[in-house]
Parts: C-alpha cells; structure tokens; sequence
C-alpha cells in the first residue's frame, strides 16, 4: 500500500511534470475520503534547484526520505545531463528493496542511468525515444506507449502521460472507484486509450472538415450494455461506416472495437470491485455477449480473471 512518496527533483526539472506528482500524491484530500500520503519533494543536497520555467524551487529534504518511500517518482529534465551519483545509488536501493519507481518524460534517462531500464520494458516522450535505446540498447523501449508498467517500474510518456500513469498506479493500488473519482477531481480522464501515435501523426481536427468525436465517445460510455456495432457508431456519428472508422482511429489512436473493449474492461472492474453482481451479470452491465467473452477480454487486458481480480481487491479493501 502507497503511503509515502519521493520525489527526486534535478536541476533543471520541468514544472508541469513535477506539478502532475504534486497534484496526484501531495494535494491532501484525506477530509473527502481519498488515501493521504507523506510526500517529499527531494534534492541531492537539499538545496533549492532551477526548473526549467526559470524560476527556483525550494526541496522538503535531501534525499533521506528517498531510503523509505514506497514510491520514488522522476519528473523530466534536461535529458541527457548528467544525473549526480547519490542519486542513482538512491534509485538503486529503492528499487533493491521493492519500492515503486516511477518516471515522468525523460526522468526515464535517469532510471536508465542506475541501470533500472536494463531488460525491462518502458518509454519516455516520443521525442525521445530513440536517443533512450541508442543509450540503454538492452532496455525494451515502447514508441507508442502513454506508460509501461514493468513489475514495480513504471515509465511515462510526456507531460500529460504522467497523469495517466499515476492514475494506473493510483488504480492498482486503490481500486478503480479511487481513481475514478480522483480523475474526475482533477476534470481529466479516469483511462486514455491509443497510444502516443495519436499525437504524433494525427492532426488537431478542426470544424468542418474534422469535428470532434467527443460527444459520440460521451454517448457510447453511456450505453455500452447495448450490442454495438461500427455502423450503429457511424450512424450515431452522422458519417458512413469508414469515414467513422478512420476519423476514430485519427482521433483516438485505436480502433472503435479496441476502444469499446477497453471502457467495457474497465467497467467490468468498477462493478466487480464496487457491486456484488455474478460474472454472468457483470458482463451483461457491460455489454459483453456472455461471461466467457468477459474473461476472455478481462484476462488479456488485466492479467487476472474476473474472479481473481475481485477477490484480490476484496482482500485488499478489507485489509485496509
């Protein structure tokens, strides 16, 4: 179970990205009912440090909280800089002894510096990605990933990607209804799929020629016990079939099929978690076409079966 988290800031750190870690970690909510943290913004000397934004920013602490956090979190900075060696032997040790370490953006640099990345799965921005794995040939670097969770390391993407990769951790260790209602705090979506492709190759769609989906997205969240199909969206959409299909894939970066699948996943988990509902209803609620669907796309995606799953949160709520 989280409760205290480090977050190690270099020189040169990128605000944003440590704001996303003070937002999700260090903004207490405990009176609203969410969990409440220990949360430490770290030097190497515990000496103020420059962001990026020009302006300096003032640490809890050196790097003692680092020796018992059980979360470590890396925002970006100045990739390829050097990374002070009480850092990385900091890194190691947190990570020798079970901790989560997590990065934001190019923060990856700096777990691959301690040698974290080697052999494991990760990102960082796609701006990035090429210079990560020309650095660290042995790590198994994803293009197209908003994170990569990797046993207890955990790799963002750029800016934003931080949100989506602490709201995943938020959701492993807490339950989906945690982080739901967190994202619904913080007015940002609970779960983005698509991968980082859609902001690299898809235009911003503008009025006319590419109006928004969001309000046929909206829509399907809304009714996805009903048995959709492509042409029931397109029609939704006001457009032919394939027009939809392809201004899907433009805007969401997957394909309306792998978009149903995945909100449909992740409605199954809230009501295996939050109801007492059979799997043969779950997966009614959720508009798979019987339990057997169900576990066949909860497995692949989560990892568990529906059963193991809600006995596993059910155990951890009680233990709580």
């Amino acid at each position: 179970m989280l409760r205290s988290i480090a977050v190690v800031a270099l020189d040169e750190v990128a605000a944003f990205e440590l704001g996303v870690l003070a937002e999700v970690f260090g903004t207490d909510r405990t009176a609203d009912g969410f969990p409440g943290y220990r949360f430490s913004v770290c030097t190497v000397d515990g000496g103020p440090v420059r962001t990026r934004s020009g302006f300096h920013l003032t640490p809890h602490s050196d790097l003692t909280p680092v020796d018992e956090a059980d979360l470590v979190a890396v925002p970006a900075y100045t990739h390829g800089a050097p990374v002070p060696v009480p850092v990385l032997d900091a890194l190691r040790r947190a990570a020798d002894r079970g901790a989560y370490v997590l990065s934001v953006c190019s923060g990856a640099f700096v777990l691959g510096e301690a040698g974290l990345l080697d052999g494991r799965q990760c990102t960082t921005h796609w701006k990035y990605v090429d210079d990560l794995q020309r650095r660290h040939p042995t790590a198994k670097v994803q293009c197209d990933s908003l994170y990569v969770p990797d046993g207890r390391l955990l790799t963002s993407a750029g800016t934003a990607a931080g949100i989506d990769a602490c709201l995943h951790l938020i959701r492993q260790e807490h339950g989906s209804a945690t982080a739901t209602r967190l994202a619904r705090r913080m007015v940002v979506p609970p779960h983005r799929d698509g991968g980082q492709s859609q902001f690299v190759e898809a235009p911003v769609p503008t009025a006319p020629e590419a109006p928004t989906l969001q309000p046929v997205l909206a829509w399907l969240l809304g009714h996805l016990d009903r048995p959709l199909r492509v042409d029931d969206l397109a029609a939704q959409a006001d457009m032919a079939p394939r027009t939809f299909a392809r201004r899907f894939r433009a805007e969401t970066g997957t394909t309306p099929h792998d978009w149903l699948t995945n909100q449909r996943v992740l409605l199954a988990r809230r009501l295996l978690e939050e109801t007492r509902l059979s799997v043969e209803d779950v997966a009614d609620q959720a508009g798979f076409s019987d339990a057997a669907a169900l576990r066949h796309h909860f497995t692949r995606r989560v990892g568990a079966t529906p059963h193991a799953y809600r006995t596993a949160f059910r155990d951890r709520a009680l233990a709580s």
